[in-house]
């Protein structure tokens, strides 16, 4: 069966995100006043074979453990759906 990941990777909540607080000050310099926090990070698509949705998902985890993410400041989820 073939399978499409959608998994997201944000930097961990208790770390500084220089991105998003550069893009959040630019958004208050042009009007934007209501915007109060940005984080940014990445997202990644990925179409894969597996016999089911379950081994597909153990294949992603195992995949975003260790070449997607760095565990000690970055945090991920993804979803798995039939395509």
């Amino acid at each position: 069966m073939k399978f499409l990941a959608q998994v997201n990777v944000m930097p961990l909540k208790a770390l500084l995100d220089p991105q998003g607080k550069a893009v959040m000050n630019s958004a208050k310099k042009t009007g934007f006043n209501t915007i109060s926090n940005v984080r940014i990070g990445k997202h990644i698509d990925i179409e894969l074979e597996a016999a089911d949705k379950s081994e597909a998902a153990g294949k992603v985890d195992e995949l975003c453990k260790t070449i997607l993410s760095n565990p000690i400041i970055e945090s991920y989820e993804f979803n798995i759906f039939e395509i």
